[in-house]
């Protein structure tokens, strides 16, 4: 997992999370636009999912596309029509274009992905292969 920065010679949360799940699949967050919300990767026995913390947006805002091994995530908020009615006085909070791509190893069954937009909260579901599943198999001694 490289989700390693730097700053000014010291580790981030990031790399002491690697330290402590090296299995963990490659490259989970790799950012490319250096302004992206945080977010929450859990993993079941079926499934790793993806929860990023995005409240006040559309889901209509949101694309996910799944290309070469690279879940990306791009937010593009639509510029409002202006009116000569209403003027703004004072703005202190805006929804900025983020672009955040997860490296999906061979585990995960692109097909199966899902994605739901609920109460801030973008949530997607990545699946896992049959072949990556732990299974608990008896065998018997002939």
């Amino acid at each position: 997992m490289t989700l390693v920065k730097f700053n000014n010679g010291q580790k981030t949360l990031s790399s002491f999370v690697d330290e402590f799940f090296p299995d963990f699949p490659t490259s989970w967050g790799r950012d490319l636009g250096g302004n992206y919300p945080p977010a929450n990767i859990h993993e079941t026995k079926d499934a790793f999912h993806v929860e990023l913390s995005v409240p006040g947006r559309n889901k209509e805002d949101f694309k996910l596309n799944v290309e070469n091994g690279n879940l990306t995530i791009l937010f593009e908020k639509k510029e409002e029509a202006k009116t000569e009615d209403y003027k703004t006085v004072r703005k202190e909070f805006s929804f900025k274009s983020f672009k955040r791509s997860f490296n999906l190893d061979d585990r995960i069954d692109t097909d199966g992905i899902q994605a739901k937009y609920d109460n801030g909260v973008l949530k997607v579901l990545l699946p896992k292969k049959e072949q990556g599943k732990d299974t608990n198999k008896q065998i018997s001694i002939a």
